[in-house]
């Protein structure tokens, strides 16, 4: 399934697709789960967060209790544009879920089969990690018409250890393409674009909240991300794909103002010998670690 192959792409380019990963039947089935979860959203139970990811340069980012508490449960986070100005839906509640994370390999059984599958540690094994654990597992919905950009960014600037060691899998569960908001990145530049910032808790007097802070010794000696970004690529795939995407890579996806969506599964993988510590953003109730793959 992994190849030498891909992996010699990926340490070149910092992302790479593994066209029919999953079945057809695999993808039916998460489908089929992630089609109850939604119908299933009651906002009464759920307060209406919106997930604004926001430029990395700014504060436009969530950061209430509820996102938070995520790390261990199924939450529902909604699209900007599904939520007016006076904080109420605009379209059927079915329809304005940007997300549903951040814990759904721990609490949905067919997520969690297939994180911890056996191609998925094989992957792990040949990228070398040591004691790979699972983070941030999720499904992204990019719903018809009012999917969210996502602007360039680096995941590790949001899911950072010391050193290095997040990788994404990012399954596509849907075809994605540039009409509903597929992915794109810049190639190689996981090798050029230091991680310069990170993505925490904030500390101060105002509560929850979360900021963007310089990372020491980094910052100072960037000089800018010294990446063309003429050199993006569009990662258009077919349902069933994997994509594995560098925690250093430049990627980003526009917004789907098609008819169609663009559903997929993602979790991070990082490296237990690694640091990971308490001012990350996202963390495990009092108590617990991050699930070992």
């Amino acid at each position: 399934m992994f190849t030498d192959r891909h992996l010699e792409a990926f340490r070149r380019d910092g992302c790479v697709v593994i066209a029919d990963f999953i079945s057809p039947d695999t993808v039916a089935d998460l489908r089929q789960r992630i089609d109850g979860l939604l119908q299933s959203f009651d906002p009464a139970d759920h307060p209406l967060t919106t997930f604004a990811t926001g430029q990395t340069q700014e504060q436009k980012h969530i950061g209430d209790q509820y996102f938070f508490d995520s790390a261990d449960k199924t939450s529902f986070f909604l699209e900007e544009e599904a939520v007016d100005g006076q904080g109420r839906l605009v379209v059927e509640a079915s329809r304005a879920v940007n997300k549903i994370g951040h814990g759904l390999h721990l609490t949905e059984p067919v997520f969690a089969k297939l994180t911890h599958s056996e191609h998925i540690k094989d992957i792990a094994r040949k990228l070398e990690y040591e004691d790979p654990r699972v983070l941030q597992s999720m499904v992204i919905c990019k719903q018809p018409g009012i999917g969210g950009a996502v602007p360039w960014h680096q995941d590790s600037t949001f899911l950072y250890t010391q050193p290095l060691s997040a990788c994404g899998f990012w399954l596509a569960l849907e075809d994605c393409t540039v009409n509903n908001g597929c992915l794109e990145y810049i190639p190689g530049s996981h090798l050029a674009t230091p991680v310069t910032r990170r993505f925490v808790r904030r500390t101060d007097s105002n509560g929850c909240g979360t900021e963007m802070i310089d990372i020491p010794g980094v910052a100072a000696a960037s000089g800018g991300d010294g990446v063309e970004r003429a050199s993006e690529m569009k990662i258009e795939v077919a349902a069933g794909s994997l994509v594995l995407i560098d925690g250093q890579v430049l990627h980003r996806s526009s917004h789907n103002y098609s008819p169609k969506s663009r559903w997929v599964y993602t979790f991070h993988v990082v490296d237990g010998k690694c640091t990971y510590d308490q001012r990350n953003w996202l963390q495990m109730p009092a108590g617990g670690e991050l699930t070992r793959l």
